[in-house]
């Protein structure tokens, strides 16, 4: 059996700690047979048609985890969720939202890949009204207008007017190990997506000691600076949340690591 049709037996996994929301959206979005034929067949068109790095559920997985953690370091940092700010749903609802839109951001590959975010939204958003149907009627219709929010924001030119789709836009760029260019990579595509891609070893997000967040990206050559500048600054510059969040880059050489590059965003 190939890789990309192992993915589709993945269940995602991420710390719930106590919210009831994310347990049971995972729970359903697990057991969905249609949200994991969708995942393999955007793969399929990611993989092997399109020669792109994974977009399936280990994609989904690695974003979502990023997503839910980028809430808690900004809540706990003391930044109110627009969907509390504008709605007065709590934090556990603002984590359902990057959670879900995480999740189906690129559902929209299964059907092309140019202007996939809009065909994500009509599919998502079919699925989103059976996924969260344990919600009230008035808490589920913003969580899914939140959540197609997000989806269609987390695009190069999008616009996000919430925290939660920055911080899915966000999220979506940080998935840069070198496992997202393994596939092309290893298919003999190599170009400077891949290299750059292959030069991240691992990627650490922290509460901040100048800002709410930290990220630090450790690579083992510069030239994973083409992801820092090319991939992440673009996505993090007009997300909403860039004055939160401080960017490091480390290279790491024979005997040391060494800051090769740091900014923030105001």
């Amino acid at each position: 059996m190939d890789q990309t049709k192992t993915h589709t037996n993945i269940k995602i996994h991420l710390p719930t700690e106590g919210n009831e929301l994310l347990d049971k959206a995972l729970e359903k979005v697990n057991r969905n047979e249609e949200v994991t034929t969708l995942w393999q067949v955007v793969n399929v068109n990611a993989i092997d048609r399109l020669g792109m790095t994974d977009h399936g559920p280990v994609h989904f997985q690695i974003v979502s985890n990023i997503a839910v953690r980028l809430v808690r370091l900004l809540v706990k940092s003391g930044i109110k969720m627009s969907i509390t700010k504008d709605f007065g749903l709590s934090g556990k609802h603002a984590e359902l939202v990057v959670l879900l839109a995480s999740l189906f951001h690129d559902l929209g590959m299964s059907i092309q890949r140019d202007e996939h975010e809009e065909f994500s939204l009509f599919l998502a958003n079919n699925l989103l009204h059976e996924i969260i149907d344990f919600l009230p009627v008035v808490q589920k219709t913003i969580v899914i207008s939140e959540s197609l929010h997000a989806i269609i924001s987390h695009r190069s030119d999008g616009q996000p007017f919430t925290i939660e789709a920055g911080i899915v836009r966000v999220a979506d760029a940080l998935d840069m190990n070198q496992g997202r260019s393994r596939i092309p990579y290893e298919a003999g595509k190599v170009d400077i997506h891949s290299v750059s891609a292959m030069a991240i070893e691992n990627v650490e997000i922290a509460m901040g000691k100048t800002k709410p967040v930290e990220i630090s990206i450790h690579m083992n050559n510069s030239a994973g600076l083409f992801q820092v500048d090319e991939l992440l600054k673009r996505k993090l510059i007009g997300s909403g949340i860039e004055k939160y969040i401080e960017v490091k880059a480390y290279v790491q050489g024979e005997t040391e690591k060494k800051l090769l590059k740091e900014f923030t965003i105001k």
